[in-house]
């Protein structure tokens, strides 16, 4: 169905905006409606790539998920530097470490089946446990809001099983 690339991330920088949020109150819009008017303040980026990052608790369940949970949600983009951080914003680091990239090519708000299929088929029978780091989306040239031909990297944390 859905078939990774397996890679190790250098470490990243980000700068950008975070909000709480959960899966039954998604804030994703707001966050995103909220960076996208400022995100030309940024200075030294590395790309034009957006970073759509999720922060989760410890031990977050994603085979019995419990849709209230909160975790942090965070819209940024990477850049060579933190010598310049725009008010209001903050500074992020992305560790290095592997991961399993998957592409995605649809509307985002039907990859609900996408992100079920990596977390209770491909990942079990993977060889990899999940790693308790950032997860995110880089969203590059070929992602288009909204739209069922939008294209975007989803990268999994993931570890060698113990």
């Amino acid at each position: 169905m859905y078939t990774p690339t397996i890679r190790q991330l250098t470490r990243k920088k980000i700068i950008g905006m975070r909000i709480k949020s959960s899966v039954a109150n998604d804030k994703t819009v707001e966050l995103w409606r909220g960076f996208m008017p400022r995100r030309n303040e940024i200075q030294q980026k590395v790309s034009s790539d957006f970073f759509s990052m999720q922060v989760y608790p410890p031990n977050f369940n994603f085979q019995n998920l419990d849709v209230t949970t909160e975790f942090e949600k965070r819209a940024g983009v990477e850049v060579h530097n933190f010598d310049e951080v725009p008010v209001d914003m903050e500074t992020f680091v992305i560790d290095e470490g592997l991961y399993a990239v998957f592409n995605y090519k649809g509307n985002s708000n039907q990859a609900a089946s996408f992100f079920q299929y990596i977390f209770t088929r491909w990942l079990p029978s993977s060889g990899y446990d999940l790693d308790n780091r950032v997860h995110f989306e880089i969203l590059g040239e070929k992602y288009k809001n909204n739209d069922s031909e939008s294209e975007e990297e989803v990268w999994i944390p993931i570890r060698t099983k113990e």
